[in-house]
């Protein structure tokens, strides 16, 4: 229990010291948290200062390629308006024992629009770009293709019952795809997590106007559903809410135990590792951008002590590994635990092993199983004729479960 009071109170120092939080990029169109957009969509970024103040900061964009390495373009190369624009739009919490400051960007808009497809960073700072407070990945597409997937189950000798193959068909949508076939190639990722993909596929054969990605090593691990909890209602003790109190002036919302290593796939429906704020007072429903509350979320796992670092990922942190998610043994109560200072709503999060090369196993613990309901996103990209970047020229999804 020393160890974890001293892990406890330094965590907290950690965060807090952290102003900015509850960062959203989505598109409202489809109200997903998937940052892809076309040329006449807009996405929506949100996030909150904590110190309650009335900072202006700035934003910019940068333009990578296909595998997010810096392609060196220049600001008028990709997007048309101002280098540096203000983010000015903000309002103050309202009736929240954690005061904040809420800041809404819609982007595209007249200051910034990008001019070219691609992969692109959203990137916020306060004095210089070179110091970001925070970048967020988000995609422009073309629709020059429309792109089909499925998803199938793969089973092998030695892991029969743990993998889903991804086959994706790409169909012009007007032009002749295989007159610059060979400047193609197509990212497959799973669940908006950066860390889970597979890249850089050339088309596996061509038919007419189609192109087919059918290798055999197109394959994911299947993982399991997503954890969950729901703290919209911070008095009551719901949906895998244990308990809830506030304790000097700070909420406190305690977590039902989760269990490691599950032996059989169980149907959990889940919204793939995204997360939505929300306030509701015994059925009053609020407005969570300004009137959501904070509050200390304490999650556990049951569990004998393991040789890896197990960390609370999601949406809501990026996927991203930090001292603030890492959980820490209670050797006393036979539990992995950690503390996270979260928005309120409802949120999908996956506990995820760190193997002895830095990679993140999103299986390990949750359990692998074919079954499970999983988003995967295709992005297909080329390299336009006489152009010095690549441009996305086409996206699909599948989220429907496995047959």
């Amino acid at each position: 229990m020393k160890t974890l009071r001293i892990f406890l109170l330094s965590l907290g120092g950690l965060v807090f010291g952290q102003n900015i939080q509850s960062i959203q990029l989505f598109n409202p169109q489809t109200n997903d948290e998937t940052p892809v957009i076309n040329f006449n969509q807009t996405l929506v970024l949100s996030f909150d200062d904590l110190t309650n103040s009335s900072e202006i900061y700035r934003y910019t964009i940068k333009h990578y390629d296909r595998n997010w390495n810096d392609d060196n373009l220049f600001f008028t190369e990709i997007a048309n308006g101002s280098l540096n624009a203000l983010l000015d739009r903000f309002e103050y919490s309202f009736n929240t024992l954690q005061p904040y400051t809420h800041y809404k960007l819609t982007f595209p808009n007249e200051k910034i629009q990008p001019k070219i497809s691609g992969n692109f960073e959203l990137i916020v700072y306060k004095d210089s770009a070179d110091k970001p407070l925070f970048k967020r990945r988000f995609y422009v597409v073309e629709d020059k293709a429309t792109l089909a997937v499925n998803v199938s189950r793969i089973a092998d000798a030695k892991n029969p019952n743990i993998r889903q193959r991804v086959e994706v068909q790409a169909v012009s949508a007007g032009g002749d795809l295989s007159s610059n076939v060979n400047s193609m190639s197509l990212n497959v990722m799973q669940n908006n997590n950066s860390n889970v993909t597979v890249n850089n596929l050339r088309p596996s054969s061509t038919l007419g106007n189609k192109l087919l990605f059918q290798q055999m090593n197109l394959t994911f691990p299947g993982n399991n559903e997503f954890y969950y909890f729901d703290n919209k209602n911070m008095n009551m003790a719901a949906d895998m809410v244990r308990a809830t109190e506030v304790k000097d002036g700070v909420n406190q919302t305690y977590l039902h135990p989760v269990w490691a290593y599950p032996l059989n796939y169980q149907y959990q429906p889940d919204v793939n590792g995204a997360y939505y704020f929300r306030r509701n007072d015994m059925g009053l429903e609020r407005n969570a951008e300004r009137e959501a509350d904070y509050s200390w979320v304490y999650f556990s796992l049951d569990s004998d002590p393991v040789d890896k670092d197990i960390y609370v990922l999601g949406g809501f942190n990026n996927f991203i590994p930090s001292k603030e998610n890492q959980m820490q043994y209670d050797a006393a109560a036979k539990k992995y635990v950690a503390r996270i200072f979260l928005k309120q709503g409802f949120y999908n999060y996956i506990l995820a092993t760190k193997e002895s090369n830095g990679s993140l196993n999103f299986g390990e613990i949750n359990g692998n199983f074919w079954e499970t309901e999983n988003l995967y996103q295709a992005f297909l990209y080329y390299a336009p004729f006489g152009r010095n970047y690549d441009g996305l020229m086409g996206y699909g999804e599948f989220r429907t479960p496995v047959r």
